[in-house]
């Protein structure tokens, strides 16, 4: 027996149905021409334009030199951090001084140290400033720094205006030797084109070394047991220095 096979008849619903339009001109379509692409247009307050804007804007905010290599900046910031604390101990060692000079030193010698002190001022306020522009960080022992300075001021003044000078050669000739090993890192580290930073530590090194010169002038040599004294001055200065590059 034969069983005849029959197709069903397939109905198709019109919402199964994706009907796509095409444009009532064909030849648009099949145009050999091709149809430019427009580009997207971004306003002035979004896209890349607006982003580009903002990326110059944001980096007009940032250090003026500030390295993009880590270890440049690590070493600009021991620069700024050793060189701060230095200027702010020798501020207060001539405060000390004047403090106790003020009452019977001579007036020229309380003049040269005025003058000395106004220097390092002048210094301070420049690393102050270059602080923030480098990004760099200040040592967290300033307030030790401000004691010691002031104590060493006054110790060695109460020893007599010969000793004041001697304690100023003493930790002049450190700073003007910390100074000159700064600049050596500087151009060893392919840093020669901060001139800025070059600059300020060759003015500081020259004001410390004209300092040193004037305490040889005004007799600082002369102190009793000028080695001994001037020895513990120059290890408490390298122990501080050693100090302030770590913390």
């Amino acid at each position: 027996m034969i069983r005849l096979i029959t197709a069903r008849p397939c109905c198709i619903r019109a919402s199964h149905l994706k009907i796509r339009t095409f444009p009532s001109t064909p030849s648009s379509r099949f145009s050999s021409t091709p149809t430019p692409i427009q580009e997207p247009v971004f306003s002035s307050s979004s896209g890349p334009a607006a982003s580009s804007s903002s990326n110059s804007t944001s980096h007009s905010h940032q250090p003026k030199y500030y390295p993009r290599s880590p270890d440049k900046q690590h070493i600009v910031d021991e620069i700024i951090r050793v060189d701060h604390a230095g200027e702010r101990g020798a501020q207060r060692i001539y405060d000390g001084q004047l403090f106790v000079l003020n009452f019977f030193g001579k007036p020229q010698t309380v003049n040269l140290i005025k003058e000395m002190r106004d220097q390092e001022i002048e210094h301070l306020t420049t690393l102050e400033k270059m602080i923030p522009e480098r990004r760099a960080r200040p040592t967290a022992l300033l307030p030790l720094w401000d004691v010691a300075g002031f104590a060493l001021g006054v110790g060695s003044a109460l020893l007599g205006e010969r000793a004041a000078m001697a304690c100023t050669v003493a930790v002049e000739e450190v700073i003007t030797e910390h100074y000159n090993d700064q600049l050596r890192t500087i151009n060893e580290e392919g840093m020669e084109s901060d001139t800025e930073l070059r600059q300020m530590i060759r003015k500081h090194r020259d004001d410390e070394e004209h300092h040193r010169n004037i305490g040889i002038e005004n007799d600082a040599l002369l102190t009793p047991f000028y080695s001994t004294f001037t020895g513990l001055i120059k290890l408490g200065v390298h122990t501080a220095i050693a100090v302030a590059k770590k913390v």
